[in-house]
């Protein structure tokens, strides 16, 4: 079964972007189509297009969205558009060592996504930088699981 998929990267430093590059090899294969989207330019309509949404992001300065990842966020917010059509899963990157905004990136999208009616498939992934192991390792024995999930 063929399927679309759309990677929103919210990134600072670009590791969330080495995420989705690792995930797009693994996931491309022809029957599985993907397209890597840095959130720059996007608002809420980028939810319109048919697939299934990735939402690749990290988590800056106190718990907030990256500097990219903010336009987007805050057109949902004010927007509200009516998401109960669109399925999405949550990669977040994040480092424990601030534990108390630890991975909020990922989950202030998460929450928003959920409260306009979209379908999470799967569980939020919260990638620890202090953990030792590669955030595009984790992803890519994470996405096998994901892929079958999505379609």
């Amino acid at each position: 079964m063929s399927i679309r998929i759309h990677i929103l990267v919210g990134t600072m430093t670009g590791t969330a972007q080495l995420v989705a590059q690792e995930l797009e090899l693994a996931w491309d294969d022809g029957e599985t189509t993907v397209a890597t989207l840095l959130m720059d330019k996007l608002d809420a309509s980028v939810f319109d297009q048919p697939g299934v949404f990735l939402v690749c992001t990290s988590t800056y300065g106190q718990g907030d969205v990256p500097d990219n990842a903010k336009a987007l966020y805050e057109d949902l917010k004010a927007k509200r558009p009516d998401l109960s059509r669109v399925r999405y899963g949550v990669f977040g990157l994040g480092d424990r060592t601030y534990a108390e905004t630890f991975n909020f990136g990922g989950k202030k999208f998460d929450e928003l996504l959920t409260e306009l009616g979209a379908q999470r498939i799967g569980e939020r992934v919260q990638h620890d930088a202090s953990s030792g192991t590669l955030p595009e390792e984790v992803a890519a024995q994470w996405g096998e699981g994901w892929l079958a999930l999505a379609k």
